[in-house]
């Protein structure tokens, strides 16, 4: 066999990420640049079922600006430093954490503000989806109907204020306290 042996992608078994393919996004984490005006974080931890840090997720944010309006523009990989791309993505660190510059969103339709969050981590067969809610909104969590129809459990996808415009959300993949994840027919 002459032929030199090519290595290319193949065809996942499972979630990766197993190839550095589509990572990293130079500026993945900013969907705003951090000295725009209203730019906040929003961060936290990926742990798994027994509360260990999660250290090679990666994890999207998907979101509207802060009027509410969700962008339509092409290129939302490409950072010009000023604007709002309505897209972000980065993957944990040792420590299981990621962290967004972003803007808090607006309202889309009647639901409250959320950021709409992809986990891809390995052992899952498919991502998960999730929103992070913010806890100054309470008038608007009672009429929103994923958090209504979380019950309980809603408080899983409220982040918490942990400084001024910052916000932390936690996911927990299984367990105590997993975060409520939504199923779409996609």
């Amino acid at each position: 066999m002459s032929e030199e042996l090519k290595f290319v992608q193949t065809p996942s078994q499972t979630i990766g990420p197993f190839f550095g393919f589509a990572l990293p996004i130079e500026r993945g984490e900013q969907l705003v640049p951090g000295h725009r005006a209203g730019a906040i974080r929003l961060h936290g931890t990926v742990t798994d079922g027994a509360g260990e840090p999660v250290i090679d997720a990666v994890v999207e944010a998907w979101q509207a600006d802060e009027t509410g309006a969700i962008s339509t523009e092409c290129g939302v990989l490409a950072r010009d430093g000023y604007g709002f791309t309505g897209f972000g993505r980065t993957s944990t660190n040792l420590a299981g954490a990621y962290s967004f510059t972003t803007v808090k969103p607006g309202a889309v339709g009647r639901s409250a503000p959320y950021v709409l969050i992809t986990i891809f981590a390995r052992g899952l067969t498919r991502h998960l989806f999730t929103r992070a809610y913010f806890p100054e909104d309470v008038d608007a969590h009672a009429g929103d109907a994923v958090l209504s129809a979380a019950g309980g459990r809603a408080g899983t996808l409220v982040s918490v204020a942990d400084g001024d415009g910052s916000y932390r959300f936690d996911i927990r993949l299984q367990g105590e306290n997993e975060t409520v994840y939504l199923d779409f027919d996609a």
